[in-house]
């Protein structure tokens, strides 16, 4: 085996696992769709409404079911064929892109249109993705668990670079309902992926009631203080850090003065440093450390995201977004690693359900707040709040003694 090969075998470990590798593709196609869609359905909503507020909040209805439904989800992962799960809230996705698309097509979109279909999408991932972040550990060795989430984010971030490329080109050449057209394909890629599984969930048979099993599991994740403190750390990044994507087109359209094609750059370097983070992470795998190595990252974007609050040169302002993409995606890498590491396989829909609240939940309740300060303050102040208050929740548990540095 050659020093290339050896690398290659180390970056892909999980790859060589059929079922993962399958799956892996199937959601890579879909996930280049949906970036077409966010980067379409961003300019779309600031096109119809001229306002920040608006885009906090379409953010915020399509995060809001899986703060609602996520527990729910989680319970039903652990309790019932994961596949055909993660099978019908695709379908469910489809149909909102699809009605979406129609209704850009024949002119007939109103903002509420958007912000309904956004409410239902967000409701079918509620329930798809505990079942899907649960599924992962099952495809591959219990050594490869820390490269496929590596790996996940790779297929996740890489497609943050061609979805926003391929959505530029889609509005010249074909304008906005391509974006979500080619969207609502691209979820047959998953179906197909998941029809291709060779390994079966079987759930265990369990007569309890859900709102037991639910407890359970909160129970679980409370007496459990290395959870609750990642539970935690996720809960700041995505409330403070990642709104920052949501607010892209007003970064390129009214500090910068751009169109769509500069939005569409930010989206493309911002996605390209998270591939990078992604590949380093792979690479890494499982260390002793990890806990402070996200810290101390977390504060490096924190500093990144003030710097690019002020930033007035286009190329210094890609640069930015290259690192954020690379500090951002190392930490939330090793916080769902981390935390699919500590859930044992019969809790692991339920605790993966609660962690989901935080990560996916924190975003739209900090966009729809970063959205009222943008309107009230403007961009660079609320960002440079929101960076500054992240580094304070950083720096706080790497002064602790427990919890998240001593993993």
């Amino acid at each position: 085996m050659t020093a290339l090969q050896a690398v290659l075998r180390r970056l892909g470990a999980a790859l060589l696992s059929r079922d993962f590798r399958t799956l892996w593709i199937g959601a890579f196609i879909s996930t280049v769709g949906t970036w077409m869609q966010k980067v379409a359905q961003n300019w779309l909503v600031l096109s119809l409404t001229g306002s920040a507020w608006y885009l906090g909040l379409d953010s915020f209805l399509g995060e809001l079911p899986i703060l609602l439904f996520t527990l729910v989800g989680g319970v039903i992962a652990d309790r019932h064929n994961r596949r055909l799960l993660l099978i019908s809230s695709q379908f469910v996705q489809l149909t909102a892109a699809a009605l979406l698309a129609g209704l850009i097509w024949f002119d007939m979109v109103r903002i509420w249109h958007v912000l309904t279909l956004s409410c239902l999408t967000g409701l079918a991932q509620a329930f798809g993705g505990p079942a899907y972040q649960s599924l992962i550990p099952s495809l591959v060795p219990k050594k490869d668990l820390p490269n496929a989430v590596a790996l996940n984010s790779i297929q996740f971030n890489l497609s943050r670079v061609v979805g926003p490329i391929l959505a530029g080109a889609a509005l010249g050449a074909l304008g906005l309902a391509a974006c979500f057209g080619l969207n609502a394909l691209s979820f047959l890629a998953v179906v197909a992926a998941l029809l291709l599984l060779r390994v079966p969930h079987v759930p265990p048979a369990s007569s309890r009631p859900m709102l037991t099993e639910m407890r359970g599991g909160l129970g679980y994740v409370k007496r459990n203080p290395t959870l609750v403190s990642l539970i935690v750390v996720a809960t700041a990044q995505t409330f403070l850090g990642l709104p920052m994507q949501t607010f892209l087109p007003v970064l390129a359209q009214q500090e910068f003065g751009q169109g769509v094609d500069a939005y569409t750059r930010m989206m493309s370097f911002s996605g390209a440093g998270a591939v990078v983070g992604a590949l380093g992470v792979a690479w890494l795998g499982r260390f002793d450390g990890m806990g402070t190595v996200l810290l101390r990252l977390q504060v490096v974007f924190s500093v990144l995201m003030i710097a690019i609050a002020w930033s007035r040169l286009l190329p210094l302002t890609y640069l930015l977004l290259f690192l954020a993409g690379v500090s951002t995606i190392i930490t939330t890498s090793f916080v769902t690693s981390l935390v699919q590491l500590v859930a044992p396989d019969e809790m692991r829909g339920r605790v993966m359900s609660i962690y989901m609240v935080a990560f996916r939940g924190g975003m739209p309740l900090g966009s729809l707040a970063s959205g009222a300060l943008v309107t009230s303050l403007g961009l660079p102040l609320a960002l440079t709040l929101n960076g500054v208050l992240l580094c304070l929740a950083a720096a706080w548990f790497l002064t602790r003694r427990h919890g998240v540095v001593r993993i």
